[in-house]
C-alpha cells in the first residue's frame, strides 16, 4: 500500500516547546538555517509563532479565526491577549515536509497556559528543550503532564546546552536522572549543544560532535513517520482506511506523484540541515522510505544512556 502525499491537505506539524533561555529560538534558526525572527524580536512575549513554508502574507489570527495582516518587524507590539497564533512564512527546505510551532517560555508566571494550550491541540509531536544545568524541573514535568500521549509517543526530549556539562561524569549522571524519570514521557532523548551546531559551519565533524547529526537524523525520520498521522488529521475518513503502519513492513512505502495518472513511485526525501559529510557531495539527506512499524523502539539512546 502507498500514501500519496499529494492527497494530504496539510503537513506535519511540530512543536517547540520549553522554558525561557532553553534554546528555542536557537533551534529554530538552525533548522531554517537564518534567523526565524527579526533580531531585535525574539519569541519570549509573543503568542505561539506557526512557521510555514513562505512566500505568504504573515498574519495574526484571533481566537475567532480572523487573520490580520502583521509586520514581521513589528511583532514585539502584538499583545498574546487575543491572539491565538502569529503565522509566519519562510522559504527554508524543511518547511517543504513539515510545519513548526514556536512557543513561548512556559514560566512566565505573568502568561496564562491558555495562551500556548489552545494551540498545542494543533501538534503531532513536541521538540522539548531542557537546560542541561538544570534539566527537568518539576515545572516542566507539570506541563508535559498535560500534553495528549498521542503526541508524547511521537516526540523528543532535547537536551540543550549540553556543552555546560564539563565533565563526562556529570553528562552521564544527567542523561541517566533524565531517562530515569521521563521514561515513558519521550519517545527519544538527545543531548546537544545548539550553540556548537550553529557554529559547525562546514565542519561536519564539529556538527557531529555537536549532538546535531544524531538529532537531525532522527528528526528527518520522525517527519517522515508523522506524514500518514497529518494525513488523517486533515481527512478523517482516512481513520477508517487500511494504514500504512497495519501493512508488511516491505510494503510500507510513502510516494509522491508527478500527476494523477503518475505510474513512477518516488520516496519521500525530507533534506536535513548541516554541514555535508566529507564523503558526501551533498548536505546530509535521509530518505525514509519505510513507515516505522507500530512495533517500534520507543526510547532509542544516544551513547551516554547505554549501559
Amino acid at each position: 500500500m502507498t500514501l500519496d502525499l499529494n492527497e494530504s491537505r496539510r503537513t506535519p506539524r511540530i512543536a517547540i516547546m520549553g522554558e525561557f533561555s532553553a534554546g528555542k529560538s536557537t533551534l529554530c534558526n538552525l533548522l531554517m538555517r537564518t534567523r526565524a525572527l527579526p533580531e531585535r524580536v525574539t519569541a519570549t512575549r509573543l503568542a505561539p509563532v506557526w512557521i510555514t513554508k513562505g512566500p505568504g502574507q504573515d498574519v495574526r489570527v484571533t481566537h475567532q479565526g480572523e487573520e490580520i495582516p502583521v509586520d514581521i518587524n513589528t511583532l514585539d507590539t502584538i499583545s498574546f491577549e487575543g491572539t491565538r497564533y502569529i503565522r509566519l512564512h519562510l522559504d527554508a527546505d524543511i518547511l517543504d515536509h513539515c510545519d513548526f510551532i514556536d512557543f513561548p517560555g512556559i514560566s512566565d508566571p505573568n502568561m496564562d497556559a491558555e495562551v500556548w494550550e489552545d494551540v498545542l491541540t494543533e501538534a503531532d509531536a513536541v521538540i522539548w528543550l531542557t537546560h542541561a544545568t538544570q534539566a527537568w524541573r518539576q515545572s516542566e514535568a507539570a506541563v508535559w503532564d498535560t500534553v495528549p500521549e498521542a503526541v508524547r509517543d511521537m516526540s523528543v526530549l532535547l537536551v540543550s546546552r549540553f556543552d555546560k556539562l564539563t565533565s563526562d561524569q556529570d553528562r552521564a549522571r544527567v542523561l541517566s536522572r533524565l531517562d530515569r524519570e521521563t521514561q515513558g514521557l519521550f519517545n527519544c532523548i538527545f543531548p546537544i549543544s545548539l550553540i556548537d551546531a550553529v557554529a559547525a559551519g562546514e565542519d561536519y565533524d564539529a556538527w557531529t560532535e555537536s549532538g546535531a547529526a544524531a538529532f537531525m537524523d532522527h528528526l528527518a525520520d520522525l517527519i517522515g513517520s508523522l506524514v500518514p498521522r497529518a494525513a488523517v488529521a486533515s481527512d478523517p475518513d482516512r481513520a477508517t482506511e487500511p494504514s500504512p503502519l497495519d501493512t508488511p513492513q516491505e510494503e510500507q512505502v510513502l510516494t509522491t506523484a508527478e500527476d494523477d495518472d503518475a505510474q513512477a513511485e518516488a520516496p519521500v526525501t525530507v533534506t536535513t540541515v548541516g554541514p555535508a559529510r566529507p564523503d558526501a557531495p551533498m548536505a546530509p539527506r535521509i530518505v525514509p522510505r519505510r513507515v516505522k512499524p507500530s512495533g517500534m523502539s520507543r526510547r532509542p539512546r544516544p551513547e551516554g544512556l547505554r549501559a
